[in-house]
C-alpha cells in the first residue's frame, strides 16, 4: 500500500516534536505506511525532550525511506534528506541550511506523490522567511506546491469534522479584498471546490454555500454592490454547471447552519471570514487541504511555535487530524477510481 508523507518543516519550529509525540502516543499508525521526509538527527534530538533515547537504523535499498527511528518500543521511518548539525540549531534561529532543507522536504515529497510512489503529503510548519532566503521565490506552501505540480489556480480548505471553509481571497489586508474579487475567482473556486469534494471527500453531490461579502448580503446594494455585480452571476455561472451552489449568504447566519451538517462546504469572500468560525470550532485540530492539486496535500493549521520548542507542550492534534485526513481522501480516491 502507497504509504503516506510527512515532513518535518522548520528544523529549529515544533515539526520535529509533535512528530515525535504523535509517534509517541500512537497517532501515526494507520491502515497506510507512514514515511518523514526530514533529518533523523533532529528528529532523535527532539525525542530527547521527552526524556526518550532514540536509535537510528539505516535502511539501504529502500526506495522510499532511508532510516528507521527507534524509540520507546516505536519506530518510525524516515528518508534523510539532511545532516544538519544539531547541536548547533537554536529555536527560532532557522539559518540558510534550514531553510534549504525545509524546500528539500517539500520538493522530494512533492516529487514522490506526482511519481504515485506515495498517496499524499502533509505538511508540517515551516519559515517563509527561512525558505525566501534558500532561493524560493514563493510565498510558502501552496503556492510553491503549485507550481511543481502545473496548476494555476488551487484553493486553500480549512476543515475539522463540523466545518469546511474554502477562500477565494487568502492572505490580503482587508482594504485590498474588494478590488481583488472577481467573478471569475469566485466561479474558479466553486468549481474546484466542487469537484475536489467529489473526487477526494466522497461527497457525491456537495452542497456549497456561498457567503456575501457586506454586511445583510449587501442589503439590495445598500451596503454594496458585489453581491450583485459579482456573486450573483458566479453562483449562476456554476450551478448552470451543475454545481449545488447557493447564496450569496450573509456570514452572520450562515455558520450557524453550516456548522450543523446542512452544507459540505461553506465559500468565504476573505480570510478571516472563513478563519474565524473554523478556529472557533477547530483551533487544535483544523487541517490546511489545497485543492485543486494532483496530489493529495494536507497540513497543520498553525505556525512554528518558536515559543513551544523545547517544551514538549506544543499539541500534535492537528498533524494527526491532517494525517488521519490525507488517509481518508487517499481512500475515497482509490475507492472512486475503482468504480471508474
Amino acid at each position: 500500500m502507497k504509504p503516506l508523507l510527512i515532513t518535518m518543516g522548520d528544523p529549529t519550529g515544533i515539526g520535529p516534536e509533535i512528530i515525535i509525540q504523535a509517534l509517541l502516543a500512537g497517532e501515526l499508525s494507520s491502515t497506510r505506511p507512514v514515511i518523514v521526509a526530514g533529518d533523523v538527527a533532529v528528529l532523535a534530538q527532539a525525542a530527547r525532550v521527552f526524556h526518550v533515547a532514540a536509535r537510528t537504523e539505516a535502511v539501504p535499498g529502500a526506495p522510499l525511506l532511508s532510516h528507521r527511528l527507534h524509540l520507546a518500543g516505536r519506530e518510525l521511518a524516515v528518508k534523510n534528506l539532511s545532516q544538519l548539525p544539531v547541536e548547533t540549531l537554536l529555536p527560532g534561529r532557522p539559518d540558510l541550511a534550514c531553510g534549504r532543507a525545509m524546500l528539500d522536504y517539500i520538493e522530494w515529497g512533492c516529487q514522490a506523490c506526482r511519481s504515485g510512489q506515495a498517496a499524499g503529503l502533509v505538511t508540517a510548519p515551516i519559515n517563509k522567511a527561512a525558505i525566501h532566503s534558500a532561493g524560493c521565490n514563493f510565498p510558502g506552501h501552496t503556492e510553491l506546491l503549485a507550481e511543481r505540480c502545473q496548476v494555476e489556480k488551487v484553493v486553500m480548505m480549512l476543515a475539522g469534522a463540523r466545518l469546511r471553509v474554502c477562500l477565494v481571497t487568502t492572505h490580503l489586508p482587508l482594504s485590498a479584498v474588494p478590488a481583488t474579487l472577481s467573478r471569475a475567482e469566485i466561479e474558479a473556486t466553486i468549481r474546484i471546490t466542487d469537484q475536489a469534494l467529489r473526487d477526494h471527500c466522497g461527497v457525491r453531490t456537495p452542497q456549497l454555500a456561498v457567503l456575501a461579502l457586506n454586511p445583510h448580503a449587501g442589503e439590495s446594494g445598500l451596503f454594496g454592490d458585489e453581491e450583485e455585480r459579482l456573486i450573483v452571476p458566479a453562483i449562476a455561472a456554476a450551478r448552470a454547471a451543475g454545481i449545488d451552489a447557493s447564496g450569496p449568504h450573509s456570514a452572520d447566519t450562515l455558520f450557524h447552519f453550516a456548522a450543523r451538517g446542512a452544507y459540505d462546504a461553506v465559500i468565504c469572500m476573505y480570510h478571516d471570514q472563513g478563519l474565524i468560525p473554523l478556529k472557533l470550532l477547530h483551533f487544535e485540530d483544523g487541517v490546511n487541504v489545497t485543492l485543486g492539486l494532483p496530489i493529495i496535500r494536507t497540513s497543520v493549521d498553525h505556525g512554528t511555535a518558536y515559543d513551544l520548542v523545547g517544551t514538549g507542550t506544543a499539541s500534535s492534534a492537528s498533524l494527526v487530524a491532517a494525517l488521519r485526513m490525507a488517509e481518508e481522501m487517499a481512500q475515497k480516491s482509490a475507492h472512486l477510481a475503482a468504480e471508474s
